[in-house]
């Protein structure tokens, strides 16, 4: 058994390496490293495989994020709901164009928006609502949308983590990103659908909207040298198109392996009192861009170490909710108590899933955990006394 990896892209590669290359050779015999065949055939097929509308390519998640703020057409001081138990991206291109993030809590069980809280979090200044499908778990979007949409609010779906999940309700299946008004995807290399390097799209289903961020993301422009709206530059290069392209035909494959990883988790931590295993609620199929459980009546930083002396890297996403990080205190002009937040961020701990983990490694991980939770245990009895 060879070195335990978080994600291991490398195995993944060889398993695919013939396509892969083929791939990239073909964008560079053709020369069309921008906005090239290779991104127009991928945009085409992820919309088909999500069913969108729309499909913008862009240079990475927190673009297309910023880009779905900005065709909004918001006012500086208008107010944007997030949660706070979130990656940065989420909370910063709110920052960045001069809106103001509203943090609210996260349910204690899926990790994503708690409706209680966001609703208690609108005011007249509230826009934009950003739900985050945190883990590769989706938020309840049926509740949201109908909140959101009795009060004329925008939601953007943050689809960053969550590529491949779906949205079950009585009425069918729908994709996750295909629900709110715009929805944002990154392509980096750790994803289920990952890239190898940088890349995002936005989706929509509107026209208006479709059009407007497409400028925007050239240079505000539809026709060279002739802007019409504030842009940036944000493309997503036809290499990284290319590889995508191959790897969206084994996405559903990857998330059932995902998937697979964690039933064998689940099974095996199912009795351990010190381990609550992710809750997947019936309306939500979990892709599990991250395994995360919640360690209970131990100390997770202490078990997180113990882990890496064992040779095995475990993650703690996020240590820091983004209402405490210090980018955001100075802005602030409210105090926020969000109880389940500040609880998860000292208990939560990621351990290792990727689609080519084997039995033999699973077994070894799972019983490396239990091992290193009854150490770290011992050691606080001992320490006590």
């Amino acid at each position: 058994m060879g070195t335990i990896q978080m994600v291991d892209l490398k195995r993944q590669y060889q398993s695919i390496q013939t396509e892969i290359d083929a791939a990239i050779k073909e964008v560079i015999d053709s020369t069309a490293f921008i906005n090239g065949p290779a991104v127009k055939n991928f945009a085409a097929n992820l919309g088909a495989y999500t069913k969108a509308k729309h499909v913008i390519p862009c240079g990475n998640g927190t673009d297309a994020l910023q880009i779905a703020l900005m065709a909004l057409d918001l006012k500086p001081g208008d107010e944007v709901i997030t949660p706070s138990f979130t990656f940065i991206a989420t909370v910063e291109v709110v920052a960045l164009l001069g809106l103001t993030p509203v943090f609210v809590d996260v349910d204690p069980d899926t990790f994503t928006i708690n409706m209680e809280s966001l609703t208690q979090a609108i005011t007249a200044k509230t826009k934009v609502i950003i739900p985050v499908h945190l883990y590769g778990q989706c938020s309840n979007m049926q509740p949201i949308m109908d909140l959101a949409n009795a009060h004329g609010i925008a939601v953007i779906e943050d689809n960053a983590q969550s590529i491949g999940g779906n949205y079950i309700t009585d009425d069918g299946i729908r994709k996750t990103g295909t629900i709110g008004t715009i929805s944002c995807v990154s392509f980096f290399p750790s994803k289920n659908l990952g890239a190898y390097g940088d890349g995002g799209v936005i989706m929509t289903n509107s026209d208006e909207l479709a059009a407007r961020m497409t400028k925007i993301c050239n240079h505000g422009s539809e026709r060279r040298y002739y802007h019409e709206i504030i842009g940036v530059n944000s493309r997503l290069d036809s290499i990284q198109a290319a590889i995508l392209n191959v790897k969206l035909k084994y996405l559903d494959q990857y998330c059932d392996k995902r998937r697979a990883v964690a039933a064998f988790y689940n099974r095996v931590f199912a009795n351990n009192k010190h381990i609550k295993t992710p809750f997947e609620p019936a309306y939500s199929h979990h892709v599990y861009h991250q395994y995360t459980l919640i360690l209970e009546g131990v100390d997770r930083d202490a078990v997180h170490q113990a882990m890496a002396e064992r040779g095995i890297p475990t993650m703690i996403y996020y240590p820091v909710p983004c209402h405490q990080q210090e980018m955001f205190t100075a802005l602030q002009d409210r105090e926020y108590e969000l109880a389940h937040t500040e609880y998860l961020v000292s208990r939560v701990l990621s351990l290792p899933i990727h689609t080519e983990l084997t039995e033999e490694e699973l077994v070894f991980i799972s019983t490396q955990l239990i091992e290193a939770i009854e150490e770290v245990k011992e050691k606080q009895v001992s320490t006590a006394e």
